[in-house]
């Protein structure tokens, strides 16, 4: 058995071998589903036993399948525990292509999500609690969860990607963070789906500037207006609806974005608000602050 010191973020000269298990292959696909994901997050989504869990997880780094973001050693500076974050290596990346039939472009797995910086990760962190945290509570609902990829029309690179009109003169690009819905039955019990473009603001964007060419989260909501009211759900993506899920960072956050999208045109109602505390809790249950002050909403309402 490998010894239990094995360096965190370097990989060690002699480990002990690895044959690779479908568990294993379960953990690698569901990385690269989330692009990065904590230690406790792999357990809760998998199951089982949560030493066996980690010991796998440390092999499948030591081997390369997996990465360990360096950009996460300033957490191990500051108090309290800390789990480790994982992304796609090398060799997790020649698997899904070639065992596993994932189509992708080359890269270097290992290298890109080595390199990632500290705000980078933080946000797809963000990402990924959002993700993590509704996929558990799907489960519990009996609630399900369709992932981008199968939402995804086939042939295109990019599909959830586009330019949108705002007036004559400018054109905004929307690329939301992640692209999810939801399958339920409803009070009749007819299936129906709801459809969400997923923002996780970490608060570093200016809500408003005087000029759009700049970045800002009231130019994001703009371009989701005009999605809306041009029909491009429908003609690009076969959406009937949508709404735009934004999770922040706190509450005062949450006000600043609420009264930025008060003053849109039209749309207000597409718009839900939340801060990150929302997670801790029923994502279901909860009520979620829309785009007109005052007024909160349920997600399959």
């Amino acid at each position: 058995m490998e010894s239990n010191r094995l360096p965190r973020f370097k990989r060690a000269a002699a480990v002990a071998p690895i044959e690779l298990t479908e568990h294993d292959r379960q953990i690698i696909r569901l990385v690269h589903r989330h692009r990065f994901l904590r230690s406790h997050q792999i357990i809760a989504l998998l199951g089982g036993s949560s030493q066996q869990l980690l010991r796998r997880l440390k092999l499948l780094y030591h081997h390369g399948f997996l990465e360990r973001p360096r950009a996460q050693i300033d957490y191990y500076h500051q108090p309290g525990s800390r789990h480790i974050v994982y992304g796609l290596g090398n060799k997790g990346g020649v698997l899904l292509k070639q065992e596993l039939g994932v189509a992708f472009r080359e890269v270097s797995w290992g290298e890109k999500n080595r390199a990632v910086g500290r705000m980078f990760l933080e946000h797809a962190l963000l990402v990924s609690d959002v993700m993590v945290t509704m996929e558990l509570a799907c489960r519990e609902r009996g609630i399900r969860l369709i992932t981008e990829k199968e939402l995804a029309l086939p042939g295109k690179r990019q599909p959830f990607q586009w330019r949108v009109n705002i007036n004559s003169r400018l054109k905004l690009g929307v690329i939301p963070d992640h692209v999810f819905a939801l399958e339920f039955p409803d009070t009749s019990g007819t299936s129906q789906r709801a459809y969400f473009f997923l923002e996780a603001d970490r608060g570093t964007m200016p809500v408003t500037r005087r000029n759009l060419s700049q970045t800002s989260f009231r130019r994001k909501l703009l371009a989701y207006e005009a999605t809306w009211t041009q029909n491009l759900h429908c003609t690009r993506f076969g959406f009937h609806r949508f709404r735009v899920l934004t999770v922040t960072t706190s509450a005062a956050r949450v006000k600043s974005l609420v009264e930025a999208c008060s003053q849109l045109e039209r749309g207000h109602g597409l718009f839900l608000f939340a801060d990150r505390t929302i997670l801790a809790g029923d994502l279901f249950a909860a009520t979620w602050q829309t785009g007109r002050k005052g007024e909160r909403t349920t997600l399959l309402t």
